[in-house]
C-alpha cells in the first residue's frame, strides 16, 4: 500500500488531491445542469474564453483570477443573452463569443512572448502550482455551488425540462440562467489549476453521462454525477503521481475509463438514457423534482 500513501509525504500533494477530489466533485454538480439543457458545449467554450482574459490579464498585469473569471463571467452571462433571444442556437452562440475570446487569447500570445509563462500551467493544469489557498477556494466554491443547488433546487429543475412553462408559471428563467452560468464560471476559475481549461469541458459531461446511464431520477443523478467526478479527482490525482502524467490529463482519462466500463456493464438501456440527455427526457423527475 506504500503507492497509494507515499505521494501524500508531499504538501504539494496533499493540496492537489484535495482540490481535485472537491474540483470532481464541482464539476459532476454543475455539469448535469449543464448536460441536461444540451449545452455541453459551453464547459469547452467557456474555458477558451477566460483564456483570453487570462492572457489579457497576465499582459497587463492585473490580478490572474479576477481577470479571468471577470472574463468568462462577462462571456458566458453574454451567451445567455443571446440564446434567450432564440435567433440563433446556444451551440452557435458560444461559438461564436467563445471562440472570438480565444483568437483574441492566442493573438496575444503572438505579440507577447512574455504572456505564454503566465498562463501556460492554467492551460494545462499543473499540481505543482496547487497551494493551500487553493485548497479553501475550491472548498469555498464547492460549498457555496452546493448551497445554491439546495436553495433553488425546484427553480432551475423546472427552467432546466421546460423554460417556457417555467417562465409562464412566474419563475425568473432569465435569473435562473444566469445564476447557472455564473456557477460554471466561477467552477472552472477555480478548478483550472489542477484540470487546466483545455480539459475541464470533459469532466464537466463524463460524470453526468455516467450518471445518466446508471439511474432515471434526476435526484440520484446529482448525487452520483458528484461522487463519480469526485472519484475521478482522487483516483486522477494519484496516478498522476505515480506515471508522472499532467494532473488534468490523467483525471479526465480516468473519467472516460469509468464511463467505458459503465457504457459496457448497463447495455442498451443504459446507452438509451445516456442518448435521452439533450432531448431532455421527462423520466428523469420533470415533473416529480423531489424524486
Amino acid at each position: 500500500m506504500t503507492w497509494l500513501t507515499e505521494p501524500f509525504e508531499f504538501a504539494f500533494f496533499r493540496h492537489g488531491v484535495m482540490v481535485a477530489t472537491m474540483a470532481g466533485a464541482l464539476c459532476g454538480l454543475i455539469g448535469v445542469y449543464v448536460t441536461l439543457r444540451g449545452m455541453s458545449y459551453i464547459g469547452h467554450g467557456l474555458s477558451h474564453a477566460i483564456f483570453g482574459g487570462a492572457a489579457a490579464s497576465a499582459l497587463v498585469g492585473f490580478n490572474f483570477y479576477l481577470g479571468a473569471g471577470l472574463w468568462g463571467m462577462a462571456s458566458a452571462l453574454a451567451i445567455g443573452r443571446v440564446t434567450r433571444r432564440r435567433i440563433i442556437g446556444s451551440d452557435a452562440a458560444i461559438g461564436v463569443i467563445t471562440t472570438a475570446s480565444f483568437a483574441f487569447g492566442i493573438a496575444l500570445l503572438g505579440l507577447y512572448g512574455q504572456v505564454r509563462t503566465s498562463i501556460d500551467a492554467a492551460i494545462f493544469g499543473s499540481v505543482l502550482g496547487v497551494t493551500a489557498a487553493d485548497v479553501w477556494v475550491v472548498a469555498g466554491v464547492t460549498l457555496a455551488a452546493g448551497a445554491v443547488v439546495f436553495a433553488f433546487y425546484r427553480k432551475l429543475l423546472f427552467t432546466t425540462f421546460d423554460p417556457e412553462v417555467a417562465d409562464v408559471s412566474g419563475v425568473n428563467t432569465a435569473r435562473m440562467d444566469a445564476l447557472l452560468m455564473l456557477l460554471l464560471s466561477v467552477s472552472i476559475l477555480a478548478t483550472m489549476k489542477v484540470l487546466g481549461v483545455v480539459l475541464i469541458a470533459a469532466i464537466l459531461v463524463i460524470p453526468p453521462v455516467v450518471a445518466r446511464m446508471l439511474t432515471n431520477s434526476f435526484a440520484r443523478m446529482l448525487w452520483l454525477s458528484t461522487l463519480v467526478g469526485a472519484l475521478c479527482g482522487f483516483v486522477g490525482m494519484i496516478l498522476s503521481f505515480h506515471l508522472d502524467v499532467s494532473s488534468g490529463a490523467t483525471i479526465v482519462l480516468v473519467g472516460a475509463a469509468v464511463f467505458a466500463v459503465v457504457f459496457a456493464v448497463t447495455g442498451p438501456g443504459g446507452r438509451r438514457q445516456a442518448a435521452g440527455l439533450d432531448a431532455h427526457d421527462a423520466p428523469v423527475g420533470a415533473g416529480r423534482p423531489g424524486r
